[in-house]
Parts: C-alpha cells; structure tokens; sequence
C-alpha cells in the first residue's frame, strides 16, 4: 500500500528523547576514563597513588561535595563492588609520596640532642638522617658551620621524619614543578668541602716509603678519585635527592689524569673535585620518589661504626707513616719511628716490668691486697708528708713527734725572719710545720697499734 510523504517522514524521523535523558552511559564514562588515565600517567611519573575515590591528584575537599551527582556506568563497566569494611579512603590532604605516619620524632628532643651532641651529629642520628649525621661526625659539625645552619633546618628534619602532610604537599608540588631537584648552593658547597677533604686524607694516609719492600703509593694513589666521587655522591644522597654514583666515578677517573700534568697536587685535586660535583648535580641527581628502607637500631649503629672505623683507621695511617713529632733539638722524627723507640726505652721496660711485678704480687695475695697499697700510697690523710715535713720516721713515738715539732717552730717563726721578701715563705713554712704536727697528733693511736704490731711481728 503506498504510503504518503509524509507518513514516510514520520516513519524515519525517531521520536526525540528530552536533554535530561540523552545518553548518560556514553559521554561521561569516556571522560572519566581519559581523566583517570591522565592522572595515573603522572601519578607513576611522580611516584603517586591515584586515589580510588577521584579523577585527579589529591586535592582539598569542596564545600559542594555533598552537592556534586556520581555518574552511572553501565553494567558491562561497573567495578564489582567491595565491602565497605576493606575500601581504605585515603586522606585527600596528604600527597600519595609516603604513607603519612603519626609523629616519631619530637622537636624539642631534636634541639636538645642539638645542643649536647649536635658537633657529632647526635640530633641528626636521633632523626634517621646517618649519612648527614656520618659526615657531621667526620667533620666536628660541618667546621661548626653546619651545627650553627642547624639551628633553623632542625624544624624541616623533623617533618621530614615525621612525614608532615604539609611537607609531604610542598614537596609534590616542587616534584611537579622541577623535573630534577634545583641548584642548592649550600648543598654544593658542602660536596666540594666533604670530597675535598676525603681525597686530601687519602692522599695523606698513603705511606711515603716503602714497606717490605713494596712501594704502596703507585697503587694506593687510584683511591683518590674514588674517595672524592664518594664524598660527592653521599652529599648528594641526604635527605629528598638522590643520584647514581656510576659516572662522578668515571668523570673523577678521567679528570684525575691530570695529575701528570699538573704536579702541584692541590690544582689537579681541586680540578677532580670541582669535575665530580658538577656532574653529579647536572647529570646524576634527581629526587628521591621512594622512601628509604626502615633498618633496626642496631643495623644502623653497626653500619655508622664500620664506617667511623675505616675513617678513624685512614687518619691513623697518616699519624703511623707519614705524620712527625719535633724533639728538644728541633729535629722532625717520623711518628712510627718514634713509636718503636719508645717500646725499647728505659722508661717503658721499667714501667713494664712494674706492671709484672703487680701482677705477680696479686696472684698471690689478691687484688684487695693491691688496693689497699694503692691507697695507702696515695696518703689520703697527709700521713707521709707530715713524716717528711718534720723530718721524723713513720717508727717515732709521740715524744719524739712533739720534740722535733716545737725545734722546727722555734727556727722557722716568722718573727725571726727579717727580711721582708722571705716573710711570706717563712710563714708558709711554719703553717706547714703546724698542719703536719696536728695530722700526726690525730692518728697517734693509730700509729701506735701500727708500731706495736710491727714490734710483734718482728
């Protein structure tokens, strides 16, 4: 049957759905995946969690959020739902950097460890800071310039350390801005001073002349640039940054070389060092995305006296081999010599020998024994230099003590003394010889039962 024109036209035209019906399940869910797409690109790029709850970075709550409709996917892309008790809602305040942690580490214990251990890097230690606290040690507090700049950054080390929101937010939003950590001229400063001084001290702590035979300075001189590129790269290392050593150590190596045209030590050592920390803070550092790793009290203690061992060990190869002392004469005599003739001196044999002797002696009687002399030869009651002052053996009677008291006092009166210069020390002297007559009046019972058990033993 034919149709009319326009029953055809009402047969293709569709009915018109209203504005509020159009097609919810097509448009929305294609946004919300290309949002959720963008944001999980720069989450992995700045080392984030997206979080589950929103289409983009963290961010501080809406006064609309109440107001604002959730879109209804449909079913073939709906996400199963999970029970409530298991969904974590991450706090949208906190940067996903590192899990936010309640406070560890007081401020006020920071400042106090600060003041009491803060040249040895106590209050770095007290917060996890080791490398920082290491080189503090290492250097008595940065040459006290470092102790004294701590004073305003103790503040930020602890919410570093506590994982501060606030700071955890700041430093995502300097993550996003800078691609790498900026230019920190301190921080700078710091890597040329710490590599300087570790490469100065190997220099320093390889012996000169040969031992046994073998020349160590042809081969112990390669550790220089390796001492250097460390001391750049564990500068580099503190606290947000980080970066890897691998070519500071090839740059330092290559750079080294110049010691053979270069013979003054100092150009071709300030020249490896200057190298080293601009190639690591132009090519090698970045920022540290990933928390560091959690180590037990002990491990660290245990790594920090490893390390202050090799370092106090490579000052003491400087004192041993290569370090002199300044006799009476003014001669320079190298410490290790001066080391093995003190062994074999009169003095060392004889105080060694003594040494045996004790020993020996409270092998037999006890070490009680030995404390007892000990204190008696420290005459904690004057005993043995009022015998001397009044010239009397420890043997004498009272009588004899009294005697000999009232002679002194006659000839050392001060009225006797006529000159004027020698008033003071004659009235010293008669006060000593009063003092020493008084103490041995005081224990005279003591040194009778002493007398007459020796008389008995006799």
């Amino acid at each position: 049957m034919e149709q009319t024109g326009d029953s055809r036209n009402r047969s293709k035209t569709k009915p018109q759905k209203p504005a509020s019906e159009e097609a919810p399940n097509e448009l929305p869910p294609l946004k919300q995946s290309l949002t959720k797409n963008l944001c999980c690109v720069l989450g992995n790029l700045f080392g984030l969690q997206p979080s589950q709850n929103a289409d983009v970075a963290p961010q501080r709550p809406s006064k609309n959020a109440q107001s604002t409709s959730t879109t209804v996917l449909p079913p073939s892309r709906q996400r199963p739902q999970q029970p409530q008790a298991a969904v974590v809602q991450p706090s949208q305040n906190v940067p996903q950097i590192n899990a936010p942690t309640p406070p560890r580490k007081s401020i006020i214990w920071a400042y106090v460890f600060w003041i009491f251990g803060g040249v040895f890097g106590l209050h770095l230690f007290y917060l996890e800071r080791d490398a920082h606290a290491f080189l503090t040690w290492s250097t008595l507090g940065g040459y006290g310039l470092g102790w004294l700049a701590d004073i305003t950054k103790i503040p930020r080390y602890v919410k570093d350390c506590n994982n501060d929101p606030k700071f955890l937010e700041d430093l995502v939003f300097r993550m996003r801005r800078d691609k790498k950590p900026p230019f920190s001229t301190s921080r700078f400063i710091s890597a040329l001073m710490v590599s300087y001084l570790w490469g100065q001290l190997i220099m320093m702590a390889i012996p000169q002349d040969e031992i046994y035979g073998v020349n160590l300075n042809s081969y112990l001189h390669w550790f220089i640039p390796l001492a250097v590129a460390m001391g750049v790269w564990i500068v580099g290392n503190i606290g947000r940054e980080e970066g890897n050593p691998t070519l500071t150590i090839v740059v330092s190596y290559i750079t080294y070389t110049s010691r053979w045209y270069f013979y003054d030590e100092t150009i071709w050592l300030s020249a490896v060092v200057l190298v080293a920390a601009i190639t690591f803070d132009t090519f090698s550092k970045e920022w540290r995305r990933r928390p560091k790793k959690r180590k037990s009290l002990t491990k660290r203690i245990g790594i920090l006296v490893v390390c202050g061992a090799l370092y106090i060990g490579i000052i003491s190869s400087y004192l041993y081999f290569n370090a002199t002392i300044v006799d009476s004469n003014g001669d320079e005599i190298p410490v290790h010599e001066a080391i093995h003739h003190f062994y074999t001196s009169p003095w060392w044999t004889d105080l060694k020998q003594s040494l045996y002797d004790i020993y020996q002696y409270a092998q037999v009687n006890g070490w009680y024994e030995i404390w007892k002399q000990v204190i008696e030869l420290s005459d904690p009651q004057g005993e043995h230099n009022a015998y001397k002052v009044l010239g009397v053996s420890p043997t004498a009677s009272q009588q004899e003590i009294t005697t000999k008291w009232r002679a002194l006092s006659r000839e050392h009166h001060p009225d006797k003394c006529k000159d004027p210069h020698m008033q003071k020390a004659a009235q010293e002297k008669f006060m000593e010889i009063q003092q020493a007559y008084e103490i041995l009046s005081n224990i005279k019972n003591k040194r009778k039962r002493r007398n007459k058990k020796s008389v008995t033993e006799n």
